[in-house]
């Protein structure tokens, strides 16, 4: 028991940890979307920090797991334990749905800030040319690969709300087990509701005696004063 309260403390300082770390990745990569002069690709520490948020959420997803199967190998449930291991999945949600959100914010912030730059050198490609049919295919073409790239990003939203709903999943069947498991160990354990019943009656009747010793007493003083 005591090796099994161990392994749940460093889990879950693990799960603490990491969740830090993801929120001040989430600052840094958060800085993107609000470049006025944002690059027309994402540079290489932009790519860097969002395989760093996605990597950290795989391992946050994996850490979690444990946690759920050391609680599970506990012979009595704790509640306390179950809220703690509901909280750090619902972090792990919110900090999915914000990795897809913050996603969407820098793609539409590049799309938006290189939009005109992209129409006006269509438009001087096209003039240039003295083939007006191969300018137009090549502007149609260049068409085609924007509205490639807005697919793909909505394409990665689409990923990680199936990751959130999976993850919603996990919490029910979770919280399912949790009351099974309550449900099973209060049936194993024979006149817990009478003796439960009876402790409640003795410490009534023991309130009651205490009170009315200490009326006599003020009665008594009341008297002899």
């Amino acid at each position: 028991m005591a090796a099994s309260q161990s392994s749940w403390a460093q889990l879950r300082q693990q799960a603490r940890a990491q969740e830090t770390q993801t929120e001040t990745l989430f600052h840094t990569y958060a800085q993107y979307a609000s470049k006025t002069d944002i690059e027309p690709k994402p540079s290489e520490e932009e790519q860097r920090i969002e395989g760093q948020l996605n990597e950290l959420l795989e391992k946050r997803s994996a850490l979690l797991q444990q946690l759920a199967r050391t609680l599970d190998s506990e012979p009595t449930p704790s509640a306390l334990k179950s809220t703690n291991l509901a909280r750090h999945r619902e972090i792990l949600t919110q900090h999915r749905t914000e990795l897809a959100r913050q996603k969407a914010q820098i793609a539409t912030a590049r799309d938006r800030a290189n939009l005109l730059s992209n129409v006006r050198n269509d438009i001087d490609a096209y003039r240039a040319r003295e083939n007006p049919e191969a300018a137009e295919a090549e502007y149609m073409l260049d068409e085609r690969r924007r509205l490639d790239r807005s697919h793909n990003v909505a394409d990665s939203v689409l990923s990680q709300a199936y990751a959130v709903n999976e993850s919603f999943g996990l919490q029910r069947e979770s919280l399912g087990s949790i009351q099974r498991r309550i449900t099973g160990a209060a049936a194993q354990i024979p006149g817990i509701n009478g003796l439960m019943q009876r402790i409640g009656s003795k410490k009534r009747r023991d309130g009651i005696i205490l009170g009315s010793l200490i009326a006599v007493c003020f009665l008594l003083v009341l008297w002899f004063w």
